[in-house]
């Protein structure tokens, strides 16, 4: 019977070449980035070409576009504010001005106002105070038993009784 192989405590080489571990092939892939100076990068973006903030929203919606939903070409630089200039941000209502808006809704408010006293001015009221008949209109509202309109001594509708104390 064999002796038994000892195992050993540390395995002494890895699986993986040495271009995925090796520390100075990693810094010539990967060199470090350029550090830039405020001068050479205003914005502060690492030297990201940043095209003009215009919003999808106002360029040509028939034209030519590689992704006709975002209105883009294929390879077109992204502007760093893309979520609030993207086609799915917020619409921007250009129809009329504030100036134009405030006045619209003053003649609104005036016309229904003046709709208003209008209607107030021709509409007829109903009268204050009902009429009196004569009998109470008994015979014309069904003959005895019905409900009778108001005659005359009937005590005044809509008014308390004084009380004598």
């Amino acid at each position: 019977m064999p002796a038994p192989r000892r195992l050993p405590m540390i395995q002494q080489r890895t699986f993986f070449p040495e271009s995925y571990h090796d520390k100075k092939i990693t810094e010539e892939k990967f060199p470090e980035y350029p550090t830039l100076t405020d001068a050479e990068d205003p914005n502060q973006n690492n030297g990201f070409i940043n095209p003009p903030p215009v919003k999808r929203q106002f360029r040509d919606p028939h034209g030519d576009w590689w992704d006709k939903q975002e209105r883009r070409n294929f390879g077109e630089p992204v502007h760093e504010d893309h979520d609030i200039l993207g086609v799915f941000s917020t619409y921007e209502y250009t129809w009329v001005d504030s100036k134009t808006a405030f006045a619209q809704i003053g003649v609104f408010i005036a016309t229904v106002l003046g709709v208003c006293w209008i209607v107030g001015r021709l509409y007829p009221d109903k009268p204050s105070f009902p009429r009196e008949f004569e009998g109470g209109l008994e015979r014309e509202l069904g003959g005895p038993g019905a409900v009778r309109a108001r005659a005359p001594g009937d005590p005044e509708p809509f008014q308390a009784e004084e009380v004598e104390e």
